[in-house]
């Protein structure tokens, strides 16, 4: 028996997509991209629905799709009865389908949400609209064989944003490190030089002035 999930050969050209969301009208704007960029595309409403077409609901051949191969997934984040999360999960819990790219689609832009579905494997999280340039990148990667580095990419891209946000919480907190040897020093340095200056000014200016009295005595 096929296995819907097997990635298309190299030499065949035609990409397959499953779209998976709640919205009637969203389903059909990623139908016309994808569509538009020359691939296959199968949308279903649910997270329910999705499993029965991959036949992972416990079903035997619940919608009988069993000779179609699936190159990507693309699942809305909030639908009733099952979130794209909680789908995310489980097909990367299936051995003959963890290997799919499964791309996360959103109109929150939720920075926790985000992170976890990269960590659960998620190929990439798009706010919506969905963009033709979006869908473009994500066949192109397809193409080209890439997605699986390009999955790490996106992984390590959200990592490197944390990292750079948590440097620059930690450079507010450095500069209180410079902050204090610019605080203490130049007043450590200010005062002692200053009195030093009073000191040596002072001692000096006695002695000439009575050396210019003694010349003006002597000159008399």
């Amino acid at each position: 028996m096929a296995v819907i999930g097997d990635v298309l050969p190299s030499g065949s050209q035609e990409l397959h997509v499953l779209a998976v969301d709640d919205s009637h009208v969203d389903r059909k704007v990623i139908e016309k991209l994808f569509k538009i960029s020359s691939c296959k595309v199968t949308a279903v409403e649910s997270g329910t629905r999705a499993l029965q077409f991959l036949g992972l609901d416990g079903e035997k051949a619940s919608l009988g799709f069993n000779g179609l191969n699936v190159n990507l997934i693309m699942t809305d984040y909030s639908m009733p009865g099952m979130t794209g999360y909680e789908l995310l999960k489980k097909i990367k819990q299936s051995s003959a389908f963890r290997e799919i790219p499964v791309v996360i689609m959103s109109s929150e832009n939720i920075l926790t949400r985000i992170d976890r579905c990269l960590e659960e494997g998620a190929e990439e999280f798009l706010v919506k609209p969905v963009k033709l340039s979006d869908v473009k990148r994500l066949k192109d990667f397809l193409m080209r064989g890439e997605t699986e580095e390009n999955g790490g990419r996106r992984v390590h891209k959200r990592k490197f944003e944390d990292d750079n946000h948590s440097p620059s919480s930690s450079s507010s907190s450095t500069p209180s490190s410079p902050s204090s040897p610019l605080s203490s020093p130049p007043l450590m340095t200010a005062a002692a030089p200053f009195t030093c200056d009073i000191a040596t000014l002072e001692l000096p200016s006695p002695p000439q002035l009575s050396s210019k009295r003694a010349k003006l005595h002597n000159s008399d």
